[in-house]
């Protein structure tokens, strides 16, 4: 049995406790998280809530009793995939919102490794083992945008060391919350796990890992600003974290963003547009664009029209 434990903060205060836990366990779906309720393995301040509907207040201790899933396979499925490039060592996917980089307890199949395994069939890196075959690198479910992933693990190994060395091109594209007085800059502040709540990660000095995000502006909207975002380190959330830490919290973020916006969004406005590597096996330098998903440009398009008006 694992379990998990965190305190209800002001901005989860108030809604209900199955929506709470759908979005702090991002990796959950919200069914999921209904029959846990429902067997009582969630407790609140002690006591087991069978009920989905209730209203979580701030400062309450939930608990969460998770049974250990059992060992998960990868199975080949016959996904759709948006491949950009595909040799003998590699290749780089377009990923969509909405799709989860790797099998997980609340997520065992519909996965993207799910569908290399079919379209490679079966001739992945083998490093990550049978859950997260030839993933070098992973992007949050609902962020978009370019994955490399190795066929072999002289390939793996390769590109690991790259993203090590902090050697790989990572740009991303993001509409955040607020107003920037500067015009580029960077964050520069170390990530671990929020001592506060463990389904979250934070800014943390102690025991956190060097994190380091440099930003630049490309379009204001008064609220709103549209920025690149380039990795420096390639920390869980850090785009996420860092914007958060300086009060620029993405755009429809529901794990770090405000609990009330001026606008909705599904899942945060984060886009991996920019890739670029060395190859495993030629040396060449790579690079590869992905151009903006649809409700992306659907949403600046919204915030031109606003901002004009």
């Amino acid at each position: 049995m694992m379990r998990i434990a965190f305190k209800i903060e002001e901005q989860d205060a108030g809604e209900r406790m199955d929506i709470v836990l759908s979005r702090l366990l991002e990796d959950t779906s919200r069914s999921s998280v209904q029959k846990l309720i429902e067997k009582g393995g969630v407790l609140v301040n002690g006591i087991p809530v069978l009920l989905k509907k209730h209203k979580l207040a701030e400062g309450d201790l939930v608990e969460v009793n998770i049974e250990e899933p059992a060992p998960l396979e990868a199975s080949p499925e016959n996904i759709p995939l948006n491949i950009v490039y595909e040799d003998e060592d590699l290749l780089v996917v377009d990923k969509p919102k909405g799709m989860v980089v790797h099998p997980a307890a609340g997520n065992p199949t519909g996965t993207l490794v799910n569908g290399v395994l079919y379209h490679c069939r079966g001739r992945l890196s083998s490093i990550n083992g049978v859950i997260r075959p030839g993933i070098v690198h992973r992007i949050d479910k609902d962020t978009s945008g370019l994955l490399v992933i190795a066929k072999n693990d002289k390939a793996h190994q390769s590109l690991a060391e790259q993203f090590a060395a902090h050697t790989i091109t990572r740009a991303y594209r993001a509409i955040v919350h607020n107003n920037f007085t500067e015009d580029k800059g960077m964050v520069d502040a170390p990530i671990g796990r929020d001592p506060k709540n463990r389904l979250r990660m934070a800014v943390v000095h102690r025991n956190g890992k060097e994190a380091r995000t440099h930003y630049r502006v490309l379009e204001r909207f008064g609220k709103f600003t549209y920025i690149e975002a380039v990795l420096e380190t390639g920390r869980t959330h850090q785009i996420r974290v860092h914007m958060a830490h300086i009060n620029h919290p993405l755009l429809g973020d529901p794990l770090y963003g405000p609990k009330r916006s001026a606008i909705k969004a599904e899942g945060q406005m984060l886009h991996a547009k920019t890739l670029g590597f060395r190859h495993p096996s030629t040396g060449e330098y790579m690079e590869f664009d992905s151009p903006l998903p649809e409700d992306f440009d659907q949403m600046l398009a919204k915030l031109r029209s606003m901002s004009t008006s």
